[in-house]
């Protein structure tokens, strides 16, 4: 058994007439995440950091957004597919979400279940803002990192 880690992160603008989910829960807000999926970064970056520790490529090469069947595909559903692709078993996630809206604190929990019981790990959610820098400090997308570790 060798221990692999691996690093994703992604982001999203923020659009009028999405949701906004994280972590595979919608979050109430009157902006979601624009993308070709339901733009969840904080699954996004788990998949890639998943992906990336088993040298496996990325979201991108596995759910490409020039192919229709993946137009707002839930993407738990896609974290699913990448945990069957793995070599081994996750043994932990620690990820940071960064945005300035909304606040996320009463939501975490709700998230680290579901995101555990997907990946059967234990998984930390941390949020934090940008101290209004940047595009994500105006509000104007979310981000996340992510980091893994699998057994193989």
């Amino acid at each position: 058994m060798a221990p692999r880690i691996g690093i994703g992160y992604d982001s999203h603008r923020l659009a009028e007439g999405r949701r906004l989910v994280l972590g595979g829960v919608e979050i109430p807000h009157d902006k979601g995440l624009s993308g070709h999926s339901d733009a969840d970064v904080l699954t996004h970056a788990i998949i890639d950091a998943l992906l990336g520790s088993c040298g496996l490529g990325d979201l991108g090469d596995h759910f490409p957004p020039s192919e229709e069947q993946w137009r707002d595909a839930d993407s738990i559903d896609l974290l699913r597919v990448v945990i069957g692709m793995l070599p081994g078993s996750v043994v932990n996630v620690d990820a940071t979400i960064v945005c300035e809206q909304p606040r996320l604190a009463e939501h975490r929990s709700a998230m680290q279940s579901l995101l555990s019981e997907v990946l059967s790990a234990p998984v930390s959610v941390k949020a934090t803002t940008n101290e209004g820098m940047g595009a994500i400090g105006r509000g104007e997308g979310i981000a996340c990192t992510a980091a893994v570790l699998v057994e193989t």
